[in-house]
C-alpha cells in the first residue's frame, strides 16, 4: 500500500466529504422539486367538474370537413368529454441546437374547462447528474422552468412571449385530448379537404395554427409561428409538431408519436421526439 502524505488525505477526505454534501443537497432538491410539482396538479385540477357531458354527432357538425373527419376517427362521439387529463412520455430532446440528445421521462397534466397545462420532466445526463424541468400553461400565462442537478436554475422564462407560446403548445396538442376541439375558446376555419386553422383565444392571448390531416381522418401535423428564444432574443419561427403514430388509449385515438421542430431559415431544428405510454381521461 503506497505511503499517502497526511495532508493528501486530508485533502481527499475533503473532497469526498464535499462531493458526499453536494449530492445529498441536489437529492432533497430534487425531492422538493418534485413535491413542488405535486403540489401545483393538486391545485390545478381543482375545481375541475366533470359533468358527463356525452358528445353527440350534432356537436361536430359546426366544424369543418377534415376537423369532423378527425373527431370521429379519434372516436369522440358517444363519450363523455374530457375535462382533465394525465399522461406520461418517453422522450429525447435537445436544450439547444447541436446539442447531444438526452433521454428523459416526462408527465403532462391537462385541464380543458379552464385551458391550462403542467408539464414536468426528469432528464438523466450521467450518473447522478440531472435536470429538471416544469412548463405550465395556467390562466392563461405560462412559465419555463429548468434546473440543474434541481439547485441552478438553467431557464426560469415567463412574459408575453412564453404566454403565446405555451397557449399554442395547449393548442397543438388537443390532438391528445380531442374533445376540447370543441371548446367555446377555439374557433376552426376550413383551408381545404384535408386543413383547417385553427385560432384560440383566452385571458387576452390569441394565436392560430394549422393542421393538416390524411383521409383516414389522423393528424399529420400542426404548423404555426411560435416565439421562441434564438441567440438570446424572441422571435416569432414556424413551430411544427409532426405525428407519426397513432395508437388508441382508453376507447381514444390519439397521436402517440412525433417529432417537435423548429423551421428555421438555417434548416430544421429537431429538438424533441415523444412517444406517449400512458393516458388518463377525466382524472383528478
Amino acid at each position: 500500500m503506497p505511503n499517502i502524505p497526511k495532508v493528501a488525505l486530508v485533502i481527499l477526505s475533503a473532497l469526498v466529504l464535499i462531493f458526499v454534501v453536494f449530492v445529498s443537497i441536489s437529492m432533497i432538491a430534487n425531492d422538493q422539486f418534485n413535491r413542488k410539482v405535486d403540489k401545483g396538479v393538486t391545485a390545478f385540477y381543482s375545481g375541475v367538474e366533470n359533468k358527463h357531458e356525452v358528445i353527440r354527432q350534432t356537436d361536430l357538425e359546426r366544424l369543418p370537413q377534415p376537423v369532423q373527419n378527425w373527431l370521429q376517427y379519434s372516436q369522440v362521439v358517444g363519450k363523455e368529454r374530457i375535462v382533465a387529463a394525465r399522461t406520461k412520455h418517453d422522450v429525447t430532446m435537445r436544450l439547444k441546437e447541436n446539442q447531444p440528445w438526452l433521454k428523459a421521462q416526462a408527465e403532462q397534466y391537462f385541464r380543458t374547462d379552464e385551458p391550462g397545462f403542467i408539464w414536468a420532466v426528469d432528464i438523466k445526463m450521467a450518473p447522478l447528474v440531472h435536470i429538471v424541468g416544469k412548463d405550465q400553461y395556467i390562466d392563461g400565462r405560462g412559465n419555463m422552468l429548468i434546473k440543474l442537478l434541481s439547485l441552478i436554475n438553467v431557464v426560469n422564462a415567463s412574459g408575453k412571449e412564453i404566454d403565446q407560446g405555451t397557449l399554442l403548445r395547449y393548442l397543438s396538442e388537443i390532438m391528445l385530448v380531442p374533445t376540447a376541439a370543441l371548446s367555446d375558446t377555439i374557433q376552426w376555419e376550413g383551408i381545404d379537404s384535408n386543413s383547417a386553422k385553427a385560432t384560440m383565444s383566452y385571458k387576452g392571448v390569441t394565436a392560430s395554427g394549422v393542421f393538416t390531416f390524411n383521409e383516414k381522418g389522423e393528424i399529420l401535423n400542426f404548423v404555426a409561428q411560435r416565439y421562441g428564444d434564438f441567440e438570446g432574443g424572441y422571435r416569432l419561427e414556424t413551430w411544427c409538431a409532426e405525428i407519426t403514430e397513432y395508437k388508441e388509449f382508453n376507447g381514444f385515438k390519439v397521436a402517440s408519436k412525433g417529432d417537435i421542430i423548429w423551421k428555421l431559415k438555417t434548416g430544421d431544428y429537431h429538438w424533441y421526439h415523444f412517444e406517449v405510454k400512458e393516458i388518463e381521461y377525466n382524472v383528478s
